[in-house]
């Protein structure tokens, strides 16, 4: 951009003399620097996508590409493998209804058979699901008056029966379940039931189950932060969410048998301490190095490898960055080694971690510092640098797997559990109101940790509504 007090005509530049003219090389100099780091910003943008940086898959539009998985390739073939059983739908030992095709004719030659005894037969079962229709059931509390004092008595309903015309608790959970964990938005969840059961319930019937469902299991989602804060090792992540139209973030802790999900308008560590799981959690927080996750000193902090393997893959594609492509096959390797569980010796373990540090100092030698651009400040660095200084800094975390077989090498966990909260947004939306939202996080809370923990979705939604909710051990 040309400044007044730069030459705009080349009759200016002409003019100047060779004092002023090297003044205006050094700052056309300073100039193209700025603009080129822009540039390669902005195609740097541009070429990442889900399969080199952490952007979910979702962002990356119809064009997709043919990449290679990270994932190993499995040594065995596709499909069902030497020895597995498999399943397939089976004959009934007590069928329902038993149906007789009799032969009365024979139907080669027509001799009439309805005389002769049958040799067998052969059998052949339909499994069809009857058409239901729902079942009312008229509760009558009988009134009788006291011949003695004149007053009178009435008879007691049974516990939950509490209005004059409601639905019974199976119903309710069933409308629950499709709108929480099926995630059917609520004009389809109406829908639904009115096809099966030729009756549809209002949009308001289901968010008042819902609301009950979410009361009833808070002590049950109390009990679930517990367990976590006395966990070995928790998953902790975070993703934007759509409340009200405004941007909030949903942070969720988690083990393989437990979930928790929190909502809040922040993203930072005023999020986590309001979960008040990380503040007294002191095992091992496995996370993807967002700088608010180590300002929690009391526990022990392991990273996630996934999100490293795709920045480097990024730098080796796009950069050609030969120690990136060897760093990512060093930290497959370590990985595939520690998968098999045979003990490695320290000197084999400090032998690949000099392999580490190797590559670190070729990737730093190619990447050396930035020139001083004289502004006050961090210096721009490259992403090359960035991730080389988080390499660096970060050694023990990002190696924490390899020195302990219970750290897992990824944070796959908590991005598995969020994965379906995302997809409630692309198929209803934003939440409408914080409550709605609010009641959701515990729902799923409450329900996720119920199917890791092989427990009926139904039966855990059924146990809610009779004030007996499920309790995660």
């Amino acid at each position: 951009m040309v400044t007044p007090q730069e030459p705009s005509s080349l009759e200016q530049v002409q003019g100047l003399d060779k004092a002023n003219l090297l003044v205006l090389v050094v700052a056309m100099q300073a100039q193209m620097r700025e603009m080129r780091a822009e540039i390669q910003r902005l195609k740097d943008q541009l070429t990442k996508d889900s399969h080199n940086s952490g952007k979910p898959p979702s962002s990356d539009g119809l064009k997709k590409r043919r990449t290679t998985s990270l994932r190993e390739r499995g040594k065995r073939a596709s499909g069902g493998q030497v020895g597995h059983k498999g399943h397939t739908l089976k004959f009934a030992e007590m069928p329902d209804q038993v149906v007789k095709y009799e032969v009365e004719y024979c139907s080669h030659c027509g001799n009439n058979l309805r005389q002769v005894s049958a040799e067998g037969v052969e059998k052949r079962q339909v499994f069809e699901a009857p058409k239901v229709r729902l079942e009312v059931t008229e509760h009558q509390a009988v009134i009788k008056g006291c011949p003695q004092c004149g007053k009178q008595t009435k008879g007691q309903f049974p516990e939950g029966v509490t209005r004059a015309v409601q639905y019974g608790s199976g119903l309710q959970a069933q409308m629950v379940y499709l709108n929480n964990y099926q995630l059917l938005p609520l004009k389809r969840t109406c829908e639904i039931l009115g096809e099966v059961y030729g009756h549809r319930p209002s949009q308001a019937a289901v968010m008042a189950a819902s609301q009950r469902v979410g009361a009833a299991v808070v002590e049950s989602v109390a009990l679930i932060a517990e367990q976590l804060k006395r966990s070995a090792v928790i998953h902790c992540d975070e993703s934007g969410v759509r409340v009200q139209g405004h941007l909030n973030w949903l942070h969720v802790v988690s083990t393989a048998h437990l979930t928790l999900y929190g909502l809040h308008s922040k993203r930072s560590q005023v999020a986590m301490r309001a979960m008040d799981i990380l503040p007294h959690f002191q095992g091992w927080a496995v996370h993807d190095a967002f700088v608010s996750y180590w300002q929690f000193e009391n526990c022990r902090h392991a990273l996630c490898n996934a999100h490293h393997l795709r920045e480097l893959r990024f730098l080796s594609e796009h950069y050609q960055q030969a120690w990136a492509e060897q760093l990512a096959r060093l930290l497959l390797q370590m990985k595939r080694l520690q998968d098999t569980g045979q003990p490695l010796s320290e000197q084999d373990r400090q032998r690949y971690e000099q392999d580490y540090d190797r590559l670190l100092e070729q990737g730093l030698a190619a990447n050396p510092a930035l020139p001083s651009s004289g502004k006050r400040g961090r210096p721009k660095h490259t992403p090359a640098q960035n991730l080389l200084e988080r390499f660096r800094t970060y050694k023990a975390p990002i190696l924490a797997f390899w020195r302990d077989p219970d750290i897992p090498f990824d944070n796959n966990q908590a991005e598995r559990d969020l994965r379906m909260m995302k997809l409630q947004q692309k198929v209803s939306g934003c939440f409408r109101t914080l409550l709605g939202a609010d009641t959701f996080c515990l729902i799923r809370s409450y329900l996720s940790t119920a199917r890791k923990q092989a427990v009926n979705i139904l039966d855990a939604l059924s146990s809610a509504l009779h004030a007996a909710p499920f309790i995660p051990t």
